[in-house]
């Protein structure tokens, strides 16, 4: 049984990559503590999204981590996933929540608070905002995901560009993890990468515990 925990929120990115070295990545991933995974496929058929669904599911409840399929209810319904995540262009989480059912996980990418409450009242398990690197606005970007921890009662998590030596600008914001994708799919070690990241992403939610 799987246990939601967004504390290392792993999303993938087969770009450049052949079906046995992705999957490779998705278990080091898995396997260095991601504590959640989404796949996120813009370019392949329906088919092919199914296909590697199916795969990258079968790796993932060996963890017992949720797979959450982005944009796609008809894939996340297709394969059984844990959940779906859906964009402010995509399906409303209204419509999403109805399709995938009560039991399932609903995530939404939100940008403004007006975004992340209105997701919230459609039945958003949780939130990804953000992009918070790269932009010419980061203090604007870090004040309104602070703001939407504080206008939601849903788990948040900080989106865009976050590694390894760039998280101290989320220190004292009350998100639940952090969304990474370049930080693990090119490393040259996915595993460790997961690893670190994941003491960072709790070292940054003890820090706020202990008000520091």
């Amino acid at each position: 049984m799987y246990t939601f925990n967004p504390t290392l929120y792993f999303i993938t990115d087969s770009t450049g990559l052949s079906e046995e070295e992705f999957l490779y990545r998705v278990e080091c991933a898995l396997d260095g503590g991601a504590t959640l995974i989404q796949l996120r496929e813009k370019d392949r058929t329906t088919r092919e999204y199914i296909h590697l669904a199916y795969k990258v599911h079968s790796i993932a409840r060996r963890y017992n981590v949720p797979l959450i399929v982005d944009d796609r209810v008809d894939v996340a319904l297709a394969v059984g996933t844990e959940g779906v995540h859906v964009g402010q262009t995509d399906m409303p989480v209204s419509i999403a929540r109805k399709l995938i059912g009560p039991d399932r996980i609903v995530g939404a990418t939100t940008k403004t608070v007006t975004q992340a409450v209105e997701a919230y009242e459609q039945g958003a398990d949780y939130l990804g905002v953000g992009a918070i690197y790269p932009t010419t606005t980061q203090v604007k970007t870090t004040a309104t995901l602070k703001d939407i921890c504080a206008a939601v009662p849903i788990p948040v998590n900080a989106i865009g560009g976050l590694n390894k030596t760039n998280l101290d600008v989320l220190t004292g914001i009350p998100i639940a993890g952090i969304c990474v994708v370049s930080a693990i799919m090119k490393s040259d070690n996915p595993c460790k990468s997961a690893h670190d990241l994941l003491i960072l992403s709790k070292q940054l939610q003890n820090k706020l515990q202990n008000g520091k």
